[in-house]
């Protein structure tokens, strides 16, 4: 039996809480309150709620993206992730909504995804280098992928996951595809 972490147990006090408020508006000590730590707990594990945010997202692509259970194909990856996006359609909204300026849940998730993205590319290009163009390319695929999954969540395109996670496949730019597909 895997115990929860610490950090675990912070992340999912402020996804508790998300359901009430917006994320904006949760304070540190309302997410150690509601858990049973301290404000001091909190803070020798992250630097504040958007490090919480971050982390906790980070902790999502990853299990996505292979590290946690093999490595899956890029098609099985991108239906995972929506699938999770659909799931946690709420709490990502109030994330997208209450978020702003350098604390952006939609810069955080761009970050996140492109970070994430090189790494699963990066072994699988011979030599493990990415050049600058290919890093161009990573990044243009994640801020559009972002962007149309933001909409997604916020309700602009009322399709299944399954469709969104086809898009986002046959949006892949030609020199990443022999990585991704």
């Amino acid at each position: 039996m895997k115990r929860k972490t610490t950090k675990e147990i912070l992340a999912e006090s402020f996804r508790e809480l998300s359901k009430q408020k917006a994320v904006n508006k949760i304070t540190v000590q309302e997410i150690t309150d509601n858990c049973g730590y301290s404000p001091a707990t909190f803070y020798r594990h992250f630097r504040d709620k958007y490090d919480l945010i971050a982390w906790d997202h980070t902790r999502v692509v990853a299990a996505f993206m292979g590290r946690e259970q093999g490595s899956p194909n890029w098609e099985d990856t991108l239906l995972a992730g929506m699938k999770w996006f659909q799931k946690e359609r709420d709490y990502l909204a109030n994330l997208f909504l209450h978020t702003s300026g350098q604390d952006s849940f939609a810069i955080y998730m761009t970050e996140i995804n492109d970070k994430a993205l090189k790494t699963y590319i990066r072994d699988r290009v011979p030599g493990g280098e990415l050049d600058e163009k290919m890093d161009m390319y990573i990044r243009i695929y994640c801020l559009g992928t972002v962007s149309l999954i933001c909409e997604w969540i916020l309700g602009r395109f009322q399709v299944p996951p399954e469709t969104l996670a086809e898009i986002c496949r046959n949006s892949v730019p030609s020199p990443l595809a022999p990585y991704l597909q």
